[in-house]
C-alpha cells in the first residue's frame, strides 16, 4: 500500500510539473513568434545612439533585434530545465508540439487577414492621434501576416536548435554529472543558438529573400551575441529554478528523475 502510495504520489508531482514547464515553454516560444515582427534599437532603447559597426567593407551594423528575441531567454533556460528532469525524450515532445502550434497559428492568422474588413471598424479607426489618415486593416495584415519563408525559416531554426540542444546537454551532463548545471546548461545553448542565430536568417532573407551573405553573417552575429550574453546572466535563474523544483518534488523524487532523464528511462 506503502509503495503504490508513493509511486502514485511521484507520477502526481512528475505529471505536474511537466505541465507547468511545457506551459511555460510553449506559451513564451509562440509569443515570441508572433511579437517577432517588430525590430527594435537596443541602443536607442537605452538611450544611446545607434554603433554604427561596419562589416564586410560598407555595410553598417547596430544592435537591431527582433522583439522575439527579448522572452527568448525563457525558453532557452525552460529547455534545460526540461532536459534535466525529463531527458531528451521531453524536449522533442514540447518541441515538436510547440512547432505544430506555432504552424497551427500561422495559417489561421493567414486566413483571417483574408477577412473582409467591416467598414464600420475601418471608419472608426480612420485616423490616428495626431488625426493622419491611418488604414487599421492594412496594419493589422501587415503586423500579423509574414512570409513563407519567415515561417519556414523560423520552424527549422526552431526545431535544429533545440534538437542540438539537448543533444549536447546530455553529452555534457554524462561527463559533469549531477554538479555544474552552468556549463550544460550554458555550452548547450550557446552551441544551439550560434545553429539558430543563422539558419533562420539564411532560410528567411536568404533563400525565400533578398538578404546578401554579408547582411545574413552581420546580423547573425549581433543576434548571437545577445543570446550569448543573455544566456551567461540568466545562468543564476536556472539555479533558483532548480532549487524551488527540488523543494517541490523533494530530493529523492527529484533525484530520481534526474538519474531516469540521464538514462532516457523517462515515461516522456
Amino acid at each position: 500500500m506503502e509503495i503504490k502510495k508513493s509511486n502514485k504520489a511521484f507520477q502526481s508531482k512528475k505529471t505536474n510539473l511537466f505541465i507547468i514547464l511545457s506551459g511555460i515553454f510553449l506559451t513564451n516560444a509562440i509569443l515570441a513568434e508572433i511579437i517577432g515582427v517588430k525590430i527594435f534599437s537596443g541602443e536607442m532603447t537605452l538611450g544611446f545612439e545607434p554603433v554604427g559597426w561596419t562589416f564586410f567593407g560598407d555595410y553598417v551594423l547596430d544592435f537591431n533585434l527582433t522583439a522575439g528575441a527579448v522572452i527568448w531567454p525563457v525558453v532557452f533556460i525552460t529547455t534545460d530545465i526540461i532536459n534535466e528532469y525529463f531527458g531528451k525524450k521531453g524536449v522533442r515532445k514540447i518541441s515538436f508540439l510547440t512547432a505544430f502550434f506555432i504552424a497551427y497559428i500561422f495559417i489561421i492568422i493567414t486566413i483571417v487577414t483574408k477577412l473582409h474588413p467591416a467598414p464600420f471598424w475601418l471608419d472608426v479607426n480612420s485616423s490616428d492621434p495626431e488625426g493622419n489618415s491611418f488604414n487599421i486593416d492594412y496594419a493589422f495584415n501587415t503586423i500579423f501576416r509574414q512570409g513563407l519563408g519567415i515561417i519556414f525559416g523560423s520552424l527549422v531554426a526552431f526545431l535544429l536548435g533545440q534538437l542540438i540542444d539537448v543533444f549536447v546537454f546530455q553529452k555534457l551532463r554524462k561527463i559533469t554529472g549531477p554538479k555544474m548545471i552552468w556549463l550544460r546548461a550554458t555550452g548547450s545553448t550557446l552551441v544551439s543558438q550560434f545553429i539558430d542565430s543563422f539558419v533562420v536568417l539564411g532560410i528567411a532573407f536568404y533563400i525565400f529573400g533578398n538578404w546578401s551573405w554579408a547582411q545574413i553573417v552581420s546580423v547573425g552575429i549581433i543576434n548571437y551575441i545577445y543570446k550569448f550574453s543573455v544566456a551567461i546572466l540568466l545562468t543564476p535563474l536556472l539555479y533558483l529554478g532548480h532549487h524551488w523544483i527540488d523543494r517541490y518534488l523533494g530530493k529523492e523524487i527529484a533525484e530520481k528523475m534526474t538519474e531516469e532523464a540521464m538514462e532516457d528511462t523517462s515515461f516522456l
